[in-house]
């Protein structure tokens, strides 16, 4: 077996075992609250945002979180002016108080040793979850 296979197995190994203790509740717990703020209208700034934070709740093993103008190259509407304030208004309604909840669980599982893989994506997950407008996943190079 060869290192990138090696290196597969485990990351598919991580997901799984993400997914199955609570990645798919979180994912969806990120899938609701993107639909509720679509029915709402004024919140469909951040709709995608929730979105593509289930995405990689569900499997974020092989994936990072990155600023989307530096993984494209452009700026856009999200990357700019319009997108800090609209993670200021995130941050002030939302953000900060589920990137303290991903924090309490990632102490958590620091504390289990076992879990510190686990902990790291959900520290991940608490600084996505504090600004996500004009961020993106993409896969580990």
């Amino acid at each position: 077996m060869g290192r990138v296979e090696t290196s597969a197995l485990i990351r598919l190994i991580l997901n799984l075992l993400w997914f199955v203790f609570g990645g798919w509740l979180s994912g969806l717990l990120w899938l609701f609250g993107g639909a509720i703020l679509a029915l709402t209208v004024v919140g469909l700034p951040w709709t995608f945002a929730a979105w593509r934070i289930a995405s990689y709740s569900f499997w974020p093993f092989g994936r990072e979180v990155v600023w989307r103008d530096e993984f494209t190259g452009q700026h856009d509407i999200g990357t700019g002016g319009l997108g800090l304030v609209l993670n200021v208004v995130w941050f002030i309604f939302a953000g900060w108080y589920i990137a303290l909840s991903h924090l309490i669980i990632a102490v958590a599982e620091f504390i289990s040793i076992i879990g510190i893989p686990f902990a790291l994506k959900d520290l991940e997950l608490a600084k996505l979850a504090l600004a996500p407008i004009g961020r993106t996943i993409r896969d580990k190079p």
